[in-house]
């Protein structure tokens, strides 16, 4: 089988691509990236010179570009977005462009070369917020409520996605995944910036009252479930997927992590001004995926996070190298007091 990638390069898609080629050695896989701030082409070296393995560098609103590079291609897996909440609120307009038009500019190329399966990658931050201490969850059946420039561009691009099976019987499916963390995780997001920012012997910000609550899943059983679907997954329908965590407050999510880490909370941890619209709780049912196509986490968030600390230790040239430049000068606006 031969795969198109979008955004291969990311947190996300790069161990998509580890995760398949060692499992399916025979199959050959383009990476199609532009290569923004969270592109990174090191978190891929290990196969950079894999016969089974190519790298593009390109736009996906690019529609030339884009009906190239599905010349020959069986199963696209589109993981190519704009996708940090806070960055959408400084500024919507890359997030419409990548995620929106784009979206559509693959989609318009899948219908010309009749792709076999177009599988698109989302979010649960689409289906809104959820009440503290509730025990409500999203699920397939959730209506759409996205509550920031990031979670509405998702959202428009899942419509798009289902049009396009609708109206032009492009064989499509979605999965809206919680979120997501483990190696190569770029830096600005709670986990990796709290264990990097703790290995630097920085503060580590957090936002408010610390008490927002997510749903947190191992990159690993990410890769897993889209596997599962690709596989197994029903034409034309959507999976949520989600983690075995109960709804552990992100100031609980820190003091593991300086636990893990020998550190005192209260040395470390800095509560910074509050973003806008910050939604409080997010939870997933993942029962129509683990009762129909098999799948559920194998790894518990306790394991998992101590290994994602222990590769960020030994890993230290590669987010340093990150936190520089326009990181650190995001960096300085977003949590200045």
């Amino acid at each position: 089988m031969r795969l198109l990638v979008t955004g291969g390069a990311g947190f996300i898609g790069s161990n998509f691509i580890l995760y398949w080629l060692k499992k399916y050695p025979k199959d050959t896989i383009v990476n199609v990236d532009k290569l923004t701030y969270a592109g990174n082409l090191e978190n891929l070296s290990s196969i950079k010179d894999n016969n089974s393995y190519a790298f593009v560098k390109a736009d996906i609103c690019d529609a030339k570009h884009m009906n190239t590079l599905m010349e020959g291609v069986d199963t696209v897996v589109h993981f190519a977005a704009e996708s940090h909440v806070d960055r959408s609120i400084i500024d919507s307009d890359p997030f419409v462009q990548t995620n929106v038009l784009g979206t559509q500019t693959l989609l318009k190329a899948a219908i010309n070369h009749k792709i076999k399966r177009f599988h698109h990658v989302s979010t649960d931050e689409v289906f809104g917020s959820l009440e503290l201490n509730s025990k409500e969850k999203f699920s397939e059946t959730t209506p759409y409520d996205p509550r920031s420039p990031y979670s509405a561009s998702k959202a428009a691009s899942d419509h798009l996605v289902r049009a396009f099976y609708h109206t032009y019987g492009l064989p499509i499916t979605i999965s809206n995944c919680s979120n997501n963390f483990g190696p190569f995780h770029f830096p600005e997001k709670l986990i990796p910036l709290a264990i990097t920012n703790i290995l630097e012997g920085l503060k580590v910000p957090v936002y408010g009252d610390g008490l927002y609550v997510r749903d947190w899943l191992f990159v690993e059983d990410h890769c897993e479930a889209i596997d599962a679907i690709l596989q197994k997954g029903k034409v034309g329908e959507t999976y949520c997927v989600g983690s075995m965590t109960q709804d552990v407050p992100n100031i609980e999510i820190v003091n593991q992590i300086c636990a893990l880490m020998g550190k005192n909370p209260g040395e470390v941890i800095e509560h910074v001004k509050d973003r806008p619209g910050h939604d409080r709780r997010y939870a997933i049912d993942f029962s129509k995926i683990q009762n129909e196509l098999g799948w559920s986490p194998k790894h518990s968030f306790e394991s998992a996070l101590k290994s994602t600390i222990e590769w960020y230790r030994a890993n230290e040239t590669w987010w340093k190298h990150i936190k520089t430049g326009e990181y650190k000068e995001y960096y300085d606006k977003q949590y200045q007091q």
